[in-house]
C-alpha cells in the first residue's frame, strides 16, 4: 500500500526556527521528525511513499538524498540506517503550491495512488506502536471488507476537544466506530463525542471526489475532516482505536516533551539525563 505524508505546513508555532527550516526537520534526539514518519511507513510494509512538501521544504528532500561530502563517514551507523531506509522505500516528492489545508495536500496524491486505497501519516506526528500503526489500521480495513476508509482515533480530554476533528457514531465492534458525524475543532457542546482523529488514515480513492466537493473553510483551507464528513454520506467510514502512543510535535512544549521522553529511553543519554534532571537547579 502506498503512503502519503503531508508535510507542507508553515510551522508558525515554531517561528523563527521554521522561517527557513521545515518543522518536519526539527530533531527529536538525533533524527528529524520526518525520518521517524518514513520509518513508520516502512515498518508498516510500504515501499512507496509520497511526501507533499511546500516552498522552503527542500531540506526534506536533501535529508533522504546522498551527500558525497559525508562519504568519509558513511560507515557511521546513523548514516547507514538512513541510507538503508532510502534504499528500502521509494520516495517521491511533490509541492503543494499554496497552503490550502490538509485536504488540499492529500488531493495532490490522486495521480500517484490511482484508484487504490492508500495510507496517510502526518509529517509532524510520531507514532510508537507495535504493530506499526498503519499495519493496525490496514488489518481493520481488511477485516471491515476492504472498501471503507479507516481513521485512527483516541479519546481526548475535554480541554483538547477544540484542537481535533471529533467523530461520532455507534461502536460496531470493540474499538471500532462507524462514523456518522465529523466536526472539525468543535466546542464541547458541539462535539459528538470525545473521540479525536489522531492523524493516521487508510483512505479509499473516494476521498478525492469528496475533497473536490468540499467548500473551503476558514482561511480558505479545505479541511480533511469536512471532506471525510462528505465521504461518510456516500460510503462507510470507520474510526478505530489502536495500541501504542502518539507523539504530537505541534507546538514547542509537545516537541520538548517528546525529546525528553525519547532521550530518557536512549541507551546512551538516558542515565545522564536522569542524573541531570535530579540535580538541584538554582
Amino acid at each position: 500500500m502506498k503512503v502519503v505524508i503531508p508535510a507542507a505546513g508553515l510551522g508558525v508555532r515554531f517561528l523563527p526556527a521554521t522561517k527557513s527550516m521545515p518543522k518536519e526537520m526539527l530533531p527529536v534526539v538525533d533524527r528529524p521528525v520526518i525520518q521517524y514518519v518514513v520509518e513508520d511507513a516502512a515498518a508498516s510494509g510500504s515501499d512507496d511513499v509520497l511526501i507533499v512538501t511546500g516552498r522552503t521544504k527542500r531540506a526534506i528532500e536533501d535529508h533522504f538524498d546522498q551527500n558525497p561530502e559525508l562519504d568519509h563517514v558513511a560507515d557511521l551507523p546513523v548514516l547507514a540506517d538512513l541510507e538503508a531506509l532510502a534504499e528500502k522505500v521509494r520516495l517521491h516528492f511533490i509541492r503543494q503550491r499554496a497552503p490550502l489545508g490538509l485536504a488540499n495536500a492529500v488531493a495532490y496524491a490522486e495521480r500517484h495512488v490511482g484508484r487504490e486505497p492508500f495510507g496517510v501519516l502526518l509529517g509532524d506526528t510520531i507514532n510508537v506502536c507495535d504493530p506499526p500503526l498503519l499495519s493496525q489500521l490496514r488489518n481493520r480495513f481488511d477485516a471491515l471488507g476492504g472498501k471503507s476508509s479507516v481513521l485512527a482515533i483516541e479519546t481526548v480530554p475535554d480541554e483538547k476537544v477544540g484542537d481535533y476533528g471529533i467523530v461520532g457514531g455507534p461502536e460496531v465492534q470493540p474499538g471500532v466506530v462507524e462514523i456518522h458525524t465529523l466536526v472539525e475543532k468543535p466546542t464541547l457542546v458541539e462535539a459528538p463525542s470525545r473521540l479525536g482523529i489522531t492523524g493516521a488514515y487508510i483512505l479509499t480513492p473516494g476521498i478525492f471526489d469528496a475533497i473536490r466537493e468540499t467548500a473551503p473553510g476558514r482561511n480558505g483551507e479545505v479541511q480533511l475532516t469536512d471532506a471525510l464528513a462528505r465521504l461518510a454520506r456516500k460510503e462507510k467510514v470507520y474510526g478505530a482505536t489502536f495500541q501504542g502512543r502518539r507523539y504530537d510535535i505541534g507546538d514547542r512544549f509537545l516537541w520538548l516533551r517528546t525529546n525528553v521522553e525519547f532521550a530518557l529511553r536512549d541507551p546512551e543519554l538516558g542515565d545522564r539525563l536522569r542524573a541531570y534532571l535530579a540535580e538541584p537547579k538554582g
